[in-house]
């Protein structure tokens, strides 16, 4: 077990002058995800790098699954550090280091130097030469592979020297709060948790709107959203999720609307109402876990019909995925499972059995006006006993 990690980013290296700004977010987000591990730690951050110091007993494992999830770490790795930087002593831990991290398996490597410390008198590449070296010599069960080795071995010469293996790979992408906030439409299907997901890997901070029609729906269903809400926070940090009364809405769409329009027209008003939510929490967009053509309210003219309703930009980051993409997605962040216990939401519970594919949205508004006058105060209902749940991580 280490008692220092090293936090790698990525995209986050290339943002110029800002740079400061998203790594000072990044070891917010460190900050946080430490927090919820048993032990105490010290984070901070040192040129390019965020190193996390564990001051007492913890469990590796569940340090490094946590780091994994947040969003902006592109690797995580376990070091050894040599306050001293003496070379021979670098060399000494990085054998030991290795030793302790792949004991006594065969294995090929080639090793990285990094020099941010420019007063050292050996060079990067004879830092490379003179540590494959050494390990050679002192370890029978490793050998050079300059072109694929099973590790890359480095050693980074900073205010102390720090050796360690390839390490533990990170979630990617951007950290969350650094590009606004949207409202997620979310649902109990596998589609929008991953939707959630992937916007809020692009540094999107994410609430959430449910519409809930009882008694057409249960309770179940709606815990199940709760659930899938939750198994997103594990990489999104806590989200404030909105549960809409939908029953009034659904049931006067259905009476008053022709039936092969229902689902399209029943999409609008759940636009309106989100954006409406949406406004009220200064969000910027409203995400959608939409792909084109996969059912029949999504073909692009019904993307169109519904978008024509919003007064904000709407994000679709499954656009052109196709379901098993999609669910590849939703089994590797945990949410499969729980998005195909059969629990139905109000969008199927009223499906209509030969929805429209192709709606003129003239004709969508054409049959919206018998709602005219009958909608606005079931929406205004719809909001004002809207239920908010703060949903965290486990």
């Amino acid at each position: 077990m280490a008692n220092t990690y090293l936090v790698k980013y990525a995209e986050i290296g290339i943002k110029g002058k800002n740079r400061y700004k998203f790594e000072d977010a990044l070891v917010h987000r460190v900050i946080e995800r430490t927090d919820r591990v048993d032990g105490r730690f010290r984070v901070q951050k040192e040129q390019g790098r965020i190193l996390v110091e564990a001051l007492t007993e913890h469990d590796e494992d569940e340090l490094i699954t946590g780091l994994s999830h947040v969003f902006g770490v592109s690797q995580i790795c376990p070091v050894t550090e040599i306050a001293d930087k003496d070379f021979t002593h670098i060399c000494e831990a990085l054998v030991e280091h290795i030793r302790g991290r792949l004991g006594n398996k065969p294995f090929t490597f080639k090793v990285f130097a990094k020099r941010s410390d420019k007063s050292y008198p050996i060079e990067s590449p004879d830092i490379c030469v003179q540590a494959g070296n050494y390990i050679i010599n002192h370890m029978d069960n490793a050998s050079v592979d300059v072109h694929h080795p099973d590790y890359k071995v480095f050693v980074e010469i900073r205010r102390a020297a720090y050796v360690y293996i390839s390490g533990f790979p990170g979630a990617g992408g951007m950290p969350v709060g650094t590009a606004g906030k949207a409202m997620l439409l979310l649902s109990g299907g596998i589609d929008s948790p991953v939707a959630g997901y992937r916007i809020a890997k692009r540094g999107v901070k994410i609430e959430a709107t449910y519409f809930h029609a009882p008694p057409y729906t249960s309770e179940r269903a709606k815990q199940k959203v709760v659930d899938l809400a939750q198994i997103i926070s594990e990489y999104t940090g806590p989200i404030l999720l909105h549960v809409v009364n939908f029953t009034d809405i659904q049931m006067m769409i259905y009476e008053k609307c022709p039936h092969d329009e229902l689902t399209i027209i029943m999409r609008r008003y759940m636009m309106q109402i989100a954006e409406s939510i949406a406004r009220q929490r200064e969000c910027l967009a409203l995400v959608t876990g939409e792909s084109i053509a996969q059912v029949a309210s999504q073909t692009m003219q019904s993307l169109a019909a519904t978008d024509a309703v919003c007064g904000m930009p709407v994000f679709r980051p499954l656009i052109a995925m196709d379901k098993q993409e999609i669910i590849a997605e939703s089994e590797k962040i945990g949410a499969y499972e729980t998005s195909i216990q059969p629990y139905e939401d109000c969008c199927t519970i009223f499906v209509a059995k030969h929805p429209v594919t192709k709606p003129r949205l003239e004709q969508i508004e054409e049959s919206e006006k018998a709602l005219t006058e009958i909608m606005p105060p079931l929406v205004a209902e719809a909001l004002n006993t809207c239920e908010d749940i703060w949903v965290s991580p486990r």
